[in-house]
């Protein structure tokens, strides 16, 4: 004889009761933080600060573009031998003044020829300083520098009277004559940078 009750049983509980998620792990949370846009937010910094980091150093590194320093020595030992002048250059600049050309006719003067050198300097602004000292007074490096210029006085330097002047070019000239033999510091280079050259100028000891 059958049983009039029902053939199963119904499950504990209701069973149209939504299912209720389990809660996420904190990993989980954490790795949703990790984004792309967050990622990229996050380093947006350190890509500015590397950024002001390059520009600073191309800054600094801008002055030096295309400088090529040479030691004038050689050529200065050249000119004091060949010479029949005791060659006087500019001594114990400090290493903010740099040379980066020196020239002489020297190696092709004979026994009484005259001689003359040229040194251009950098100076610490950034602009020329050019050296020349011949006993030729018509020397073309001389003539670049004195034919036209315009007399502005007298200046002390060193405990040596140079002569100021103006060239065609409108940069200050310094120059004196002595024995024969003429001196000239001149180019684009503030007038106490200019002057700086000049009182550093003494004989060539070798």
């Amino acid at each position: 004889m059958t049983g009039s009750g029902p053939t199963s049983q119904r499950p504990q509980g209701d069973a149209t009761a939504p299912e209720v998620p389990p809660a996420p792990s904190p990993a989980i949370e954490r790795a949703n933080r990790m984004s792309a846009a967050n990622m990229l937010r996050s380093m947006l910094p350190l890509v500015v600060i590397c950024l002001l980091i390059v520009a600073w150093t191309s800054f600094r590194q801008k002055g030096d573009e295309g400088v090529r320093v040479v030691d004038p020595a050689t050529t200065i030992q050249l000119a004091a031998a060949r010479a029949g002048y005791t060659v006087p250059v500019p001594t114990g600049l400090a290493k903010d003044y740099r040379p980066t050309s020196a020239r002489t006719d020297a190696g092709n003067a004979g026994k009484g020829d005259p001689v003359t050198l040229e040194i251009g300097y950098l100076s610490p602004s950034e602009e020329y300083a050019g050296f020349v000292v011949s006993d030729d007074r018509r020397a073309t490096a001389l003539r670049a520098v004195l034919d036209g210029a315009k007399e502005q006085g007298v200046v002390d330097l060193g405990g040596t009277s140079w002569t100021r002047a103006t060239t065609v070019r409108g940069e200050t000239a310094l120059f004196r004559e002595a024995d024969g033999v003429t001196e000239a510091v001149s180019g684009s280079a503030s007038e106490h940078e200019l002057e700086t050259v000049a009182a550093s100028v003494r004989p060539y000891r070798g």
